[in-house]
């Protein structure tokens, strides 16, 4: 019974040997895969968010907010070792690049009145960041100057002869492809407005005969948005428009990505959701002004603005792994 009481035991101690080999084996394979993970880990956060493609175009329309802020984003992508285009196009071209190009995003999405039709016709190919926008409320209205005491209200144009014959029955607009004159052809169908006819130029030109206009104390009605610096440097009502056409309150300035932008360049999609996170109205207003009040270049305002604002830039820029 003792010797059989030994093989059995020397049977169990062996076999415990063989089991702890095992698992400290298992334990030590453990252990290094937790260390390589670990060191994994640590490289990905040594490196940072990867640019991916480093082309980037930044399409924009000719308006003051985004004359504005497209070149002070592009700057911010410079920033980290991006080649940005920042180009003048129409808003049609502007939308159509968006959704034809994977490198390309804009920060001039005006919805959901102004683009809407835009975003309609390229549903799937592009990506709208709703999450934080640009602006809160871009209204945009007819307009005229604040001395036109009886002019309160679209209603008001309709039928006005004294009015009428003092401008021609002529609304002086801006670029033909812009949403806010798609909006006014059809306001002056749903108000009846027959005898008006809506002139197409460009916003310089529009706002040069406003300013011409307001000099000499004449009447002028012209389509405008906010926030935009001419309000600040002339008195200006926005005519009511009960059927909000124009969007009621206003639209959302949004950014606008290619669907697939985020893939191809994803540090360029977090440093752009950043910045529209962080954009204000203010903001804009203050670096809108220099350009059009001044009359300064708008890549020299946006080299200004990095100066004088690190302190966004870096919180933009961070984690990303720059080159």
């Amino acid at each position: 019974m003792f010797k059989r009481f030994s093989v059995l035991g020397v049977l169990v101690i062996a076999l415990s040997l063989i089991l702890a080999a095992c698992g400290g084996a298992n334990d030590d394979a453990a252990n290094n895969a937790n260390d390589n993970n670990a060191n994994d880990n640590a490289n990905n956060s040594a490196d940072g968010i990867e640019l991916g493609g480093t082309d980037i175009e930044i399409p924009y329309v000719a308006w003051a907010g985004s004359t504005t802020r497209s070149p002070i984003l592009g700057k911010v992508l410079e920033e980290v070792g991006y080649n940005v285009d920042v180009k003048q196009v129409e808003a049609g071209p502007m939308w159509a690049a968006t959704a034809d190009d994977e490198d390309t995003l804009n920060a001039t999405g005006w919805l959901p009145a102004t683009h809407g039709d835009y975003l309609d016709q390229y549903e799937g190919d592009v990506e709208v960041y709703d999450e934080s926008n640009l602006v809160d409320k871009a209204p945009l209205a007819l307009t005229v100057p604040e001395y036109m005491d009886d002019i309160n209200s679209i209603e008001d144009l309709k039928d006005n002869e004294e009015l009428g014959e003092a401008v021609d029955w002529e609304i002086i607009g801006i670029d033909p492809g812009a949403g806010i004159m798609q909006n006014t052809e059809e306001v002056l169908e749903e108000y009846e407005l027959d005898n008006w006819d809506l002139t197409a130029s460009s916003e310089a030109a529009m706002l040069a005969e406003l300013q011409g206009k307001i000099e000499n104390e004449e009447e002028i009605v012209v389509p405008l948005w906010k926030p935009h610096w001419i309000f600040a440097a002339e008195d200006l009502k926005m005519l009511d428009e009960p059927e909000e056409i124009y969007g009621g309150e206003g639209d959302e300035i949004q950014m606008i990505f290619n669907s697939e932008f985020e893939e191809a360049h994803p540090a360029a999609y977090e440093i752009a959701t950043r910045f529209a996170e962080d954009w204000s109205e203010d903001i804009e207003n203050e670096y809108m002004e220099p350009i059009f009040v001044d009359d300064e270049d708008e890549e020299k305002v946006a080299e200004q603005f990095i100066e004088e604002n690190q302190d966004l830039v870096e919180k933009w820029t961070e984690g990303i792994a720059a080159e």
